[in-house]
């Protein structure tokens, strides 16, 4: 198959598909239970060098709790695949974890503006950046997803984006056809945030899920966190229901409001107010050391960064909001 023309931009991971499912064939297949703490969870599976992957897409459904300890843990190094990133990123910069970035959607917070933080940290050098659009990395995933090292695609042809990537441009054995070869991204570690699991890892999910189905069957290890741990006859009750199995996840934490403050689909609003708080925060980089020892390094966990941002009265707000907004669709 020929190639007809490549991105200047360096892979951060190793699209070999025979390589990944080397490693996939040592997962362990066993009916266990995998529940654990956040931190305990980040300080098994997430290292220093990783290559790190976020569920979610925007501000909904984010693993905040992941991401924070992520910070508090000192990660360093990692790799990020900056797809649908909002909030997740905005934390991330702030304790530098990553120094480098497959970017596509990053540094913005979508209407709430762009994050001062992010965005100086993205322009000191320190992180090396290969281009994609979202669907481009959607692509990646779904290529790993398949166990293959790439799937065709008509995007991004003629741009920048293209010239600042590392796909391919090859030619279709069977037409002629010219089409993007979009390597698969298989992350190192992933984190995903979910309604509802089991002490295995079965998970449901309710309203949208973008590539996080893709995201956790091509992840080499997954943390799952969740709303509500439910029984496993809840889970075998419904089959159709559960959207990611137990023998893709190493992980599963109990994290109720674990989304906030971003948002979370029939369950609580994102908080608005301290979206906004984050960003004038960030602004002066003192100003933004003192915020973050108040609500990540002097927190012992999401429990405590909810008790300093409302606490549970708070957590009802959001939760009414809603249902209310819910409510007045139909």
């Amino acid at each position: 198959m020929d190639v007809l023309e490549q991105g200047v931009g360096r892979l951060f991971t190793d699209p070999d598909a025979d390589k990944a499912r080397a490693f996939f064939r040592t997962k362990s297949r066993k009916l266990e239970s995998k529940l654990m703490t956040v931190k305990d969870a980040v300080g098994k599976f997430a290292h220093d060098g990783d290559y790190l992957a976020i569920g979610g897409f925007g501000a909904n459904r984010i693993p905040t709790a992941v991401c924070h300890e992520l910070v508090r843990q000192g990660r360093k190094n990692m790799g990020f695949a900056g797809h649908t990133s909002t909030h997740d990123f905005q934390i991330l910069c702030a304790g530098k974890i990553f120094n480098r970035c497959d970017i596509a959607y990053i540094i913005g917070l979508e209407a709430r503006g762009l994050s001062p933080n992010a965005r100086r940290y993205m322009e000191s050098g320190d992180v090396e950046v290969c281009e994609w659009s979202n669907y481009s990395l959607s692509a990646r995933l779904k290529a790993a997803a398949m166990g293959v090292s790439f799937v065709p695609t008509r995007n991004i042809m003629g741009t920048d984006t293209f010239k600042f990537s590392g796909a391919k441009v090859i030619q279709c054995p069977y037409t002629g056809t010219r089409y993007v070869a979009m390597p698969a991204l298989f992350p190192d570690i992933s984190a995903i945030h979910v309604h509802e699991a089991d002490i295995y890892g079965n998970c449901r999910v309710r309203g949208i899920t973008v590539s996080d189905l893709d995201l956790a069957r091509a992840s080499k290890r997954l943390i799952i966190t969740a709303e509500r741990i439910v029984h496993n006859d809840v889970i075998r009750s419904e089959p159709s229901y559960t959207v990611i199995p137990f023998y893709l996840v190493d992980a599963v934490c109990e994290v109720p409001y674990g989304s906030y403050p971003g948002n979370m689909y029939s369950e609580y609003f994102s908080d608005e107010e301290h979206l906004r708080e984050w960003l004038k925060a960030e602004r002066e980089p003192e100003e933004f050391k003192k915020f973050l020892d108040t609500h990540i390094y002097n927190c012992n966990d999401h429990f405590d960064y909810l008790e300093v941002n409302g606490g549970f009265a708070k957590m009802q707000q959001l939760r009414q909001k809603e249902l209310m907004l819910l409510n007045n669709k139909r």
